[in-house]
């Protein structure tokens, strides 16, 4: 339970910073481009590579390990754990489950964000 309550406080805080970074760039942006959900994706990524090597080179327990990886970066962007597990697959030396999760996750979800549209009219 104690680990549960970690995750959605650290989920809590995450979802702030992604909110007020994606406002923040996006009102300084003369575009639609979304740029503020670039630069999130690309900062979570990062920051979830950093805490990862962290936590092995340090012995950094699984509390913390939940709360900054699964609660405040997957709470800023899920992109991050979808890119650490591409990575973890890629040094388990399985580059093809690798590349059939990255390309299943880009093929499959953009067409079923259309189906559930869709079926929301």
């Amino acid at each position: 339970m104690r680990i549960i309550i970690l995750v959605g406080l650290g989920s809590f805080l995450g979802g702030i910073f992604r909110y007020l970074l994606t406002q923040y760039v996006q009102t300084r942006v003369l575009s639609e481009f979304p740029l503020g959900t670039l630069l999130v994706n690309i900062t979570g990524s990062f920051l979830i590579g950093i805490v990862f090597g962290l936590a092995g080179k340090f012995s950094i327990g699984p509390e913390w390990r939940f709360f900054l990886m699964t609660g405040v970066i997957g709470g800023f962007t899920t992109f991050s754990s979808y890119s650490l597990e591409i990575v973890n697959l890629m040094r388990g030396n399985q580059p093809a489950l690798a590349m059939l999760y990255l390309a299943g996750s880009i093929l499959l979800s953009v067409p079923f964000t259309f189906l559930g549209l869709f079926l929301s009219r």
